[in-house]
Protein backbone atom coordinates (compact mmCIF):
# COMPACT_ATOMS: atom_id res chain seq x y z
CA UNK A 1 0.00 0.00 0.00
CA UNK A 2 0.83 3.40 -0.33
CA UNK A 3 1.17 6.69 1.96
CA UNK A 4 0.52 10.08 1.52
CA UNK A 5 1.06 13.25 3.44
CA UNK A 6 -2.27 14.70 4.12
CA UNK A 7 -4.15 11.37 3.52
CA UNK A 8 -6.34 10.93 5.66
CA UNK A 9 -6.97 7.17 8.30
CA UNK A 10 -10.54 6.04 8.09
CA UNK A 11 -12.29 7.47 11.51
CA UNK A 12 -13.49 4.97 14.04
CA UNK A 13 -16.45 5.90 15.95
CA UNK A 14 -17.42 4.28 19.07
CA UNK A 15 -19.98 5.06 21.69
CA UNK A 16 -19.31 4.57 24.93
CA UNK A 17 -21.75 2.89 26.90
CA UNK A 18 -22.11 2.72 31.08
CA UNK A 19 -21.92 -1.35 30.71
CA UNK A 20 -18.37 -1.04 28.39
CA UNK A 21 -16.91 1.47 30.98
CA UNK A 22 -17.58 -0.59 34.06
CA UNK A 23 -15.94 -3.93 31.72
CA UNK A 24 -13.11 -1.46 31.28
CA UNK A 25 -12.73 -0.28 35.05
CA UNK A 26 -12.72 -4.07 35.34
CA UNK A 27 -10.23 -4.69 32.77
CA UNK A 28 -7.90 -1.96 34.09
CA UNK A 29 -8.55 -2.40 37.91
CA UNK A 30 -9.18 1.54 38.09
CA UNK A 31 -12.34 1.27 40.40
CA UNK A 32 -12.30 4.96 40.79
CA UNK A 33 -16.09 5.74 40.80
CA UNK A 34 -16.11 9.11 38.83
CA UNK A 35 -16.10 6.39 35.79
CA UNK A 36 -19.06 3.49 36.74
CA UNK A 37 -21.17 5.57 39.68
CA UNK A 38 -23.75 7.57 39.19
CA UNK A 39 -24.86 8.71 42.45
CA UNK A 40 -21.45 9.35 43.45
CA UNK A 41 -21.22 11.26 39.70
CA UNK A 42 -24.63 13.42 41.09
CA UNK A 43 -22.74 14.79 44.20
CA UNK A 44 -19.97 15.86 42.23
CA UNK A 45 -22.80 17.96 40.01
CA UNK A 46 -21.64 15.83 36.60
CA UNK A 47 -24.33 14.42 34.23
CA UNK A 48 -23.10 11.30 34.08
CA UNK A 49 -20.08 8.74 34.53
CA UNK A 50 -17.11 10.39 33.25
CA UNK A 51 -15.16 8.08 30.45
CA UNK A 52 -11.67 7.10 31.76
CA UNK A 53 -8.54 9.06 29.51
CA UNK A 54 -7.20 6.19 28.62
CA UNK A 55 -9.49 4.71 26.61
CA UNK A 56 -9.03 7.24 24.52
CA UNK A 57 -5.38 6.06 23.81
CA UNK A 58 -6.88 2.46 23.48
CA UNK A 59 -9.39 3.85 20.14
CA UNK A 60 -6.58 5.77 18.86
CA UNK A 61 -4.38 2.85 18.61
CA UNK A 62 -7.18 0.96 17.21
CA UNK A 63 -7.97 3.29 14.57
CA UNK A 64 -4.24 2.89 13.78
CA UNK A 65 -4.34 -1.20 13.62
CA UNK A 66 -7.45 -1.07 12.11
CA UNK A 67 -6.36 0.90 8.98
CA UNK A 68 -2.49 -0.55 9.02
CA UNK A 69 -3.22 -4.40 9.90
CA UNK A 70 -0.68 -6.84 11.90
CA UNK A 71 1.97 -5.16 10.19
CA UNK A 72 2.48 -2.14 12.47
CA UNK A 73 3.52 -1.33 15.42
CA UNK A 74 2.72 1.99 17.34
CA UNK A 75 6.10 3.29 18.47
CA UNK A 76 4.48 5.90 20.22
CA UNK A 77 1.63 7.65 20.79
CA UNK A 78 0.95 11.29 22.65
CA UNK A 79 -2.13 13.58 23.07
CA UNK A 80 -3.72 16.38 25.40
CA UNK A 81 -7.35 15.43 27.32
CA UNK A 82 -9.20 18.86 26.04
CA UNK A 83 -13.12 18.05 27.46
CA UNK A 84 -14.44 15.41 29.26
CA UNK A 85 -16.61 12.65 27.88
CA UNK A 86 -19.56 11.44 29.75
CA UNK A 87 -21.05 7.80 29.56
CA UNK A 88 -23.95 7.10 26.49
CA UNK A 89 -21.95 9.35 24.36
CA UNK A 90 -20.27 9.04 21.07
CA UNK A 91 -16.44 9.71 20.27
CA UNK A 92 -15.11 9.24 16.64
CA UNK A 93 -10.86 9.23 15.99
CA UNK A 94 -10.24 11.04 13.29
CA UNK A 95 -6.24 11.47 11.99
CA UNK A 96 -3.84 12.80 9.34
CA UNK A 97 -0.52 11.26 7.83
CA UNK A 98 1.75 13.86 8.35
CA UNK A 99 4.85 12.20 7.42
CA UNK A 100 6.03 9.16 5.29
CA UNK A 101 9.27 7.28 5.56
CA UNK A 102 10.55 4.45 4.19
CA UNK A 103 9.30 1.80 7.05
CA UNK A 104 7.26 4.02 9.16
CA UNK A 105 4.51 7.00 9.17
CA UNK A 106 3.96 9.91 11.41
CA UNK A 107 0.09 10.90 12.33
CA UNK A 108 -1.44 13.54 13.82
CA UNK A 109 -5.10 12.27 15.27
CA UNK A 110 -7.81 13.37 17.57
CA UNK A 111 -10.79 12.25 19.47
CA UNK A 112 -14.02 14.07 18.93
CA UNK A 113 -17.56 14.06 20.77
CA UNK A 114 -20.08 13.67 18.23
CA UNK A 115 -23.05 16.06 18.21
CA UNK A 116 -26.72 14.70 17.64
CA UNK A 117 -26.07 15.93 13.89
CA UNK A 118 -23.27 13.70 13.45
CA UNK A 119 -20.85 16.76 13.33
CA UNK A 120 -17.68 17.38 16.09
CA UNK A 121 -19.42 18.72 19.07
CA UNK A 122 -16.21 19.02 21.24
CA UNK A 123 -12.63 17.76 21.13
CA UNK A 124 -12.07 15.40 23.95
CA UNK A 125 -8.29 14.57 23.11
CA UNK A 126 -6.09 16.26 21.11
CA UNK A 127 -3.97 16.55 18.79
CA UNK A 128 -2.58 12.55 19.43
CA UNK A 129 0.48 12.57 17.48
CA UNK A 130 1.68 9.11 16.86
CA UNK A 131 4.91 7.42 15.06
CA UNK A 132 4.13 3.96 13.74
CA UNK A 133 6.69 1.49 12.37
CA UNK A 134 5.69 -0.68 9.00
CA UNK A 135 7.18 -3.97 9.13
CA UNK A 136 6.60 -7.78 9.82
CA UNK A 137 3.46 -9.28 11.99
CA UNK A 138 6.12 -10.03 14.70
CA UNK A 139 7.23 -6.62 14.63
CA UNK A 140 9.23 -4.07 12.96
CA UNK A 141 13.02 -4.63 13.31
CA UNK A 142 12.01 -7.93 14.82
CA UNK A 143 15.15 -10.37 15.01
CA UNK A 144 14.90 -13.12 12.35
CA UNK A 145 14.26 -16.14 14.32
CA UNK A 146 13.60 -14.80 17.94
CA UNK A 147 10.45 -15.83 19.15
CA UNK A 148 7.69 -13.47 19.31
CA UNK A 149 7.48 -11.91 22.97
CA UNK A 150 11.02 -12.83 23.80
CA UNK A 151 12.96 -9.95 25.74
CA UNK A 152 16.02 -8.84 23.00
CA UNK A 153 18.68 -11.27 24.68
CA UNK A 154 16.31 -14.10 24.23
CA UNK A 155 16.31 -14.47 20.23
CA UNK A 156 15.63 -17.98 19.98
CA UNK A 157 14.86 -19.19 22.95
CA UNK A 158 12.31 -21.25 22.97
Amino acid sequence: MTYETGQALPPLERRIGLADMIAYAGATWDWYRLHYDPEFVARQRLPAPVVDGQVFGALLVEQIQDWLGPRCFVHKLDFSFKALVFAEETVRCEGTVTEVGDDYLVLEQRVVVVGPDGGVDRVAAGPAHARVLLGTPDGPGATPGATPGATPGEAGAR
